[in-house]
């Protein structure tokens, strides 16, 4: 037996003056705005597993540099620190000073010794380093941005698509009451408020997170600056002597 129009608008929000709640409206949606629903859903906890890792991402990276940079300025050898972090993973600052360390050492104690353009090669070395520690801080970051950006737009997508169905429904059944037309308006306005339930912690985040890596950058380039010095003095005292 065909189901009548006005059942269709109405369904799965129970009758007339019923309580309509979030999961009775999702339901009842068009299964086009159910599918814009999910996705955004899915998006939103995708979104939040990134911030939480890179929030977590970003301390830890504060915390090794913090270390790092108190052990590098307590007056250690620089061959002895190389020493004990050669052989270990390392990352952020502790990457860069070793990816230096091992061109320096590549040049003054390998068969073919060459000081030219030593300062040089040590400055691209870092700079790639940092870039490398950089796409690594940055990763993931760009997603954010994405969802935040286009998830009000897929949420309204998905808003005028169940606008249109309930359209459709309200004219085939000649009925424009507010208890007909209601429920389906507020089916459709549901997929937009997911849109943006998902997009704006994605912008805060995305914002807060960026200046974060960029804070980051900057402490990885000074450091670069200040260690390129001292090289670059103990390469002039080597060729003078």
């Amino acid at each position: 037996m065909p189901m009548n129009p006005t059942d269709v608008v109405t369904q799965g929000l129970g009758a007339a003056g019923g309580e309509i709640s979030l999961m009775s409206m999702f339901w009842g949606a068009h299964f086009v705005v159910k599918f814009v629903m999910l996705g955004l859903l899915a998006a939103s906890v995708w979104c939040w597993a990134i911030i939480v890792d890179k929030t977590l991402l970003f301390a830890r990276t504060r915390k090794a540099m913090d270390r790092f940079e108190e052990v590098f300025w307590s007056g250690q050898s620089l061959e002895e620190l190389y020493r004990v972090l050669a052989d270990r993973p390392t990352a952020n600052m502790a990457a860069v000073f070793v990816a230096a360390m091992r061109e320096w050492k590549r040049s003054f104690e390998g068969p073919s010794r060459s000081v030219m353009g030593l300062s040089q090669r040590i400055d691209k070395v870092l700079d790639v380093s940092i870039q490398r520690e950089v796409e690594r801080l940055e990763s993931k970051l760009l997603v954010l941005a994405t969802i935040g950006s286009s998830a009000p737009f897929i949420g309204l997508f998905g808003t005028v698509w169940g606008i249109m169905t309930s359209f459709r429904s309200i004219a085939a059944s000649k009925n424009t009451s507010l208890a007909v037309v209601a429920p389906g308006i507020a089916e459709a306005l549901f997929a937009t408020a997911i849109g943006l339930f998902a997009a704006i912690p994605a912008v805060i985040a995305y914002n807060k997170l960026q200046a974060e890596a960029a804070k980051q950058q900057g402490r990885l380039e000074g450091f670069a600056d200040e260690f390129s010095a001292i090289l670059s003095r103990q390469i002039d005292e080597r060729i003078a002597a």
